[in-house]
């Protein structure tokens, strides 16, 4: 008689213990989004705490928190951040997102536009396609900054003054830490400006310029000392950092206005005591002429006609066609070319 071999029983914790073990990652990951979160918020709290404590007003409606569990996402409803000078940013809607391991970078999106109040306290309404900002870098003495606006359209509220760019296809701002030997230096940032397929509003200085023709360009720029600009926020005190020997070096750039063409660099530009941009601008000016001349058809207030006229004069008699040196001089609160005071210097504050 055949004996039939024994039954074995195979034990099923075999089947459970990788269960376990992904439940006990998905307990540990959803508690590590939760402590994120509560920091996070916590460390908005304590950072409006600081803001109101120095003459900031800062409003907002409901803050709600999700994405769990890979993102982390902060929606703010109708936030308000005022400066004790008065200007101010607002938005109907801001969202925060950063990847939950690695909290280090943050993506700011307005997706319902922007209200910028000014320092005469006049009101302008920014829109476009996107709006979004990105810091990353958190921990370093100064993190990395760029603001991108897709096709931004500029709207002053009733009774403002009118912003001198009506449109534009794209206006890029991007904001690091200067790099010496492949090092960060202790007080300078780099900063780059770039505005492409501008429409400028009719009646100002750069509808004059571009003889209502796109406006685009990019500039680049050292700030110097900007530990004098550190922790201030979003406006900054540019009063302070002036004070201060705050600067601008290296400063190099191309702008494009109509069918003119200049390319610009300068060593150096200072602050004057009532905040107007102060040096020399070494100009690359290609057909300059139909800039001058729109400029000296333009109403704009501020602007001397004749000596713009002027200037137009002496470019046409030099009997140049294409490119010619024309340098700037920002000086005594005005902006001059040779001998003719055509405006305001740039005014920072």
């Amino acid at each position: 008689m055949t004996v039939p071999p024994p039954i074995l029983r195979h034990s099923r914790k075999g089947l459970y213990t990788p269960l376990l073990i992904a439940l006990a990652v998905l307990v540990a990951w959803t508690g590590w989004w939760f402590y994120l979160t509560h920091q996070i918020e916590s460390g908005i709290e304590a950072r409006a705490v600081e803001m109101r404590a120095a003459g900031w007003e800062i409003g907002h409606g409901r803050i709600t928190t999700t994405g769990w569990p890979f993102r982390t996402r902060i929606a703010v409803a109708y936030p308000t951040v005022t400066a004790p000078d008065g200007r101010a940013v607002s938005a109907p809607s801001l969202i925060a997102e950063a990847s939950t391991y690695n909290p280090d970078k943050w993506v700011l999106i307005a997706p319902k536009g922007l209200v910028l109040t000014r320092a005469d306290h006049s009101k302008m309404a920014v829109r476009g396609q996107a709006l979004r900002m990105s810091v990353s870098h958190l921990k370093a003495r100064f993190p990395d900054l760029r603001i991108q606006l897709d096709q931004p359209v500029f709207t002053p509220h009733p009774g403002a003054e009118p912003f001198p760019i009506l449109r534009a296809g794209q206006l890029q701002i991007e904001a690091r830490p200067h790099l010496v030997d492949g090092a960060a230096t202790s007080a300078d940032v780099d900063v780059l400006f770039r505005l492409t397929d501008a429409r400028a509003r009719p009646g100002s200085l750069l509808d004059g310029l571009a003889v209502q023709g796109p406006v685009e360009g990019w500039i680049e720029t050292t700030i110097a000392g900007a530990d004098h600009l550190r922790g201030r926020a979003i406006l900054g005190d540019l009063e302070t950092w002036a004070d201060a020997g705050g600067r601008f070096t290296a400063v190099r750039g191309e702008l494009k206005a109509g069918v003119s063409t200049a390319t610009l660099s300068s060593d150096v530009l200072t602050i004057d005591t009532n905040g107007r941009l102060q040096g020399t601008v070494a100009l690359i000016a290609d057909k300059p002429l139909p800039a001058l001349a729109g400029l000296a058809r333009s109403g704009v207030t501020g602007v001397d006609r004749a000596a713009a006229a002027g200037a137009a004069t002496a470019t046409a008699l030099t009997g140049e066609t294409s490119a010619i040196n024309l340098p700037l001089v920002f000086r005594d609160g005005r902006t001059w070319v040779g001998p003719f005071a055509l405006s305001p210097a740039p005014k920072l504050f």
